[in-house]
């Protein structure tokens, strides 16, 4: 059986993603569709519209085969760490090809990679701007071109995982098509995850209905509230005051002395639009800070991240007749361990980041998010 990997945040999943699936089975013959999708926060750290369990179902019913969770200490950090997460559980899966939408798929990624290589590191000292602003200053300067939308970066940090860790994993950039990433409204059957979020908000039933799949049309039909850091805000106030200076600088990403601005500000501070905007600086992007926030308010240090990184494993949320013929295909040769039901012991071992995160979300719902869950199955009529 052949199989093609996804990497995805489904959030929501609409019709753009539905074209990539198709055109990922299309492109490479494959029979079976793997996606590794993030689960209830997304790589910038904000909580997802819906739950990974609706996400998962979704995608199920739309041509995906099987989906893993993409565990948090890779779903939610930067676009190298996310990457390189991701196409480790796609390789042990066996898939043979990852397909992926770029805003240029026609750019040579791979010589990208050693172009970074080639950088000397005298060239990245500018320490009042990121990397990656001084890195697309050297492309530019080489090469004539910028790694400035989110799915190119993405395509070049795939490129990268895959040659630096001998994933040996065919890749596969295709042009994304619709609106684009950041587009805030909907403009046809095709918009961008933000547009529908923006959509949902403002209650345009219509709009949405004709950018997403039945599926998720449904589920965004019983969603009671978009969540949002706004009503996670005062769990984060709360921890950044109360907690000791100490504690806080332990915490994972924290870089030396912000704890101490972080709790400054939010003695001030009421709401979360104002807190961040005060918060912000040249140095820290906007998604830095707010995966900092969730990793603040989950109290993960950065001893107990570093663990989980070489603790890696799927968490199987759903599979269809053919993602399960593949699953025994293929779990024989598994190196990671599989997880089809979170039981009281892993939520207290490997697995306890994901479990914590799945607790802050019931702020959103609700519904249990892994003790006690099983794989959702679905057949394909």
């Amino acid at each position: 059986m052949k199989a093609v990997g996804l990497v995805v945040e489904y959030n929501p999943f609409h019709n753009g993603h539905l074209y990539h699936l198709q055109k990922a089975k299309e492109v490479t013959g494959a029979d079976v569709v793997v996606a590794v999708m993030s689960g209830n926060f997304t790589q910038r750290g904000e909580p997802t519209i819906l739950d990974k369990w609706q996400r998962a179902r979704a995608a199920l019913n739309n041509g995906v085969d099987m989906v893993i969770e993409l565990p948090l200490i890779s779903a939610v950090e930067p676009a190298d760490r996310f990457a390189a997460g991701a196409l480790q559980l796609l390789a042990d899966m066996q898939v043979e090809s990852v397909v992926f939408g770029a805003e240029h798929p026609h750019w040579d990624f791979h010589h990208m990679v050693d172009l970074e290589k080639s950088f000397q590191a005298d060239q990245f000292k500018q320490f009042d701007q990121t990397y990656a602003t001084q890195f697309n200053q050297q492309l530019k300067k080489r090469i004539g071109v910028s790694l400035i939308d989110p799915n190119d970066i993405l395509a070049f940090s795939y490129y990268k995982a895959n040659i630096n860790s001998r994933f040996g994993l065919r890749l596969v950039p295709i042009q994304r098509t619709g609106s684009q990433y950041h587009d805030q409204q909907i403009r046809g059957k095709v918009a961008s995850a933000s547009a529908i979020r923006n959509s949902v908000t403002n209650k345009q039933q219509e709009l949405i209905q004709e950018a997403v799949p039945e599926a998720t049309f449904e589920e965004l039909g019983h969603l009671k509230m978009v969540p949002s850091w706004d009503q996670l805000y005062p769990l984060l106030r709360n921890q950044l005051i109360q907690a000791p200076q100490s504690l806080l600088a332990q915490t994972y990403q924290m870089s030396e002395g912000l704890e101490n601005r972080l709790k400054r500000i939010a003695e001030q501070e009421l709401t979360f639009d104002g807190f961040i905007k005060r918060v912000k600086t040249k140095r820290y992007t906007y998604a830095h800070l707010t995966r900092l926030f969730l990793y603040t308010v989950l109290q993960a240090s950065e001893t107990e991240v570093h663990n989980a990184i070489y603790h890696p494993y799927h968490h199987l949320l759903g599979f269809t007749e053919m993602g399960q013929k593949y699953l025994h295909h293929v779990k024989k040769q598994l190196q990671y361990p599989l997880i089809t039901k979170v039981d009281q012991t892993l939520h207290h071992g490997d697995f306890t980041l994901d479990y914590r995160a799945g607790k802050l979300y019931q702020m959103f719902t609700p519904d249990e998010q892994d003790i006690k869950r099983s794989p959702i199955r679905v057949t394909v009529k």
